[in-house]
């Protein structure tokens, strides 16, 4: 990013800040929500063109919001919390274009990790049935175990078509649903 992007940033997050320095300002920031914009025609409030990923943050103390904030933005934050989010929430894109494209998708480091297991269950993609004992944690818990088995091929015939099951009838749906509206 060059210097005049950064200024800009710094003067716009400032600029809206209660604090009045870069390294407070950016403690009053959370990340509210994420488009998509595939074909990169959006302008981050530094002035940079051509982002993909267009991220609302809001002020707590100000009550302010900035839109579209692109990524390299927000990780001039220097706050691993924000940074940790947006690969979640890239992530989800990720996920829901390889399933759209009909890719193979293998409970993997590729399109998975922890947090984001936990963020689909946070965020819904799991519901009570019958399935599951009428129990949607299960559901998660199930995905997050096979997930952390070094050895895959230890996982049977039989959890590899649940977890198939969980990423065409849960995840896939989910994502649809919640991300698909939120493409630009």
């Amino acid at each position: 990013m060059g210097n005049a992007y950064y200024e800009n940033l710094i003067k716009t997050v400032i600029n809206n800040s209660f604090a009045k320095t870069w390294e407070e300002a950016v403690k009053e920031w959370e990340i509210i929500d994420c488009e998509e914009d595939e074909e990169c025609a959006s302008q981050c409030v530094c002035g940079k063109e051509n982002i993909k990923y267009l991220y609302l943050i809001h002020n707590t103390k100000t009550d302010k919001h900035l839109f579209p904030i692109g990524s390299t933005c927000i990780n001039k934050f220097g706050r691993d919390d924000l940074n940790e989010e947006i690969k979640i929430k890239e992530g989800l894109f990720k996920l829901m274009h390889a399933i759209l494209d009909g890719k193979r998708i293998e409970l993997t480091s590729e399109y998975f990790s922890r947090k984001l297991l936990y963020a689909l269950y946070e965020g819904g993609a799991f519901t009570d049935n019958q399935f599951n004992q009428f129990n949607a944690h299960n559901d998660y818990l199930f995905l997050l175990e096979c997930f952390n088995k070094r050895d895959k091929s230890t996982i049977t015939n039989r959890k590899s078509k649940k977890i198939n099951s969980l990423i065409a009838y849960s995840i896939k749906p989910y994502l649809v649903r919640t991300l698909k509206l939120k493409k630009k």
